[in-house]
């Protein structure tokens, strides 16, 4: 597969997709990033990196963090771990409070805010730092230890988070959540606040597309069935009320993040991250949804 010649096509065609996506505002820093960036990183497992544009800028992940933090209390708990979250898509806004209240302060899935929020209490209840565990942890599935958090975005988006302690002070309503709400909010704005670029996040979702395997030494850090419920959760899951458009359109389990961000793989084949601030209505990058149903039509494939 001439995965750089594909990656070329969707450069030259997405520079005349005509698009309406807004950067993100709710969080002041973040609608500071100029709306025309935009990169591309395919990771191979086969032959290696491929890319295009601002693939190697750092910006902030945001929502993609939710997919490392529940990496790492699957990693630390069995089983236990949804009887606190479920694993159900659920059709509603990644920040509602209304099915909270409906079903008993049990978040949908992990990776909604309501779900991302218990996954942080459970790791700060079970990490002596959870901080720098979880930075060490994305140092290592990256490789690159440079990695830190952006502290403007993290101040920005801390100042903004009411809807999050709104959502943490209903789970604690129903005795979901043990530990201090400040406290809770506070890491889990850390972890949306690390920067990483494509390259870097398609390093870093390897993983996922390599059985649980880090590359290129393949050190088994997570076991295959883990990995195969993670990658379900996000098929199902990652895109909050636009997954099942995601999974029509591009057919790959995938996240998303407000900072433009998005990451998918193609189990056994690649992981591929790409790059534009412009969100549409649902908070997905567009340009970005438009460049990966692209890459699954001209390579013909997809996990379907």
């Amino acid at each position: 597969m001439n995965y750089q010649q594909i990656l070329a096509t969707i450069k030259s065609e997405m520079s005349s997709v005509k698009h309406t996506g807004k950067v993100a505002s709710y969080i002041p820093e973040l609608e500071k990033i100029p709306e025309n960036k935009f990169g591309m990183h395919l990771y191979c497992m086969h032959s290696g990196h491929y890319s295009f544009g601002d693939n190697n800028e750092r910006f902030s992940i945001q929502s993609i963090s939710k997919v490392f933090a529940l990496t790492r209390a699957m990693s630390l708990m069995g089983d236990e771990l949804f009887t606190r979250v479920d694993v159900e898509p659920s059709g509603d806004p990644f920040n509602s409070l209304v099915q909270l209240e409906h079903e008993n302060g049990i978040p949908r899935n992990p990776f909604i805010n309501a779900g991302a929020l218990v996954i942080s209490d459970i790791l700060i209840s079970l990490l002596e730092d959870p901080k720098k565990d979880f930075l060490n942890f994305i140092h290592k599935i990256t490789g690159s230890t440079d990695i830190t958090v952006n502290t403007k975005v993290f101040n920005s988006e801390k100042k903004h988070s009411y809807r999050n302690a709104a959502l943490l002070n209903l789970m604690k309503s129903f005795g979901n959540i043990e530990n201090d709400i400040e406290t809770v909010i506070d890491f889990y704005i850390y972890q949306c606040s690390i920067e990483m670029s494509c390259k870097e996040l398609s390093s870093a979702f390897m993983m996922y597309a390599n059985s649980g395997k880090l590359l290129p030494n393949n050190e088994q850090l997570l076991s295959s069935s883990k990995v195969k419920r993670i990658n379900a959760i996000m098929q199902t899951c990652g895109f909050y009320d636009e997954a099942g458009e995601f999974s029509f359109r591009v057919g790959l389990p995938g996240k998303s993040g407000v900072g433009g961000g998005i990451v998918a793989v193609h189990p056994g084949q690649y992981a591929v991250a790409v790059w534009s601030p412009p969100l549409n209505p649902k908070g997905n990058s567009e340009l970005g949804m438009h460049a990966l149903e692209r890459l699954t039509t001209l390579t013909g494939l997809s996990i379907f």
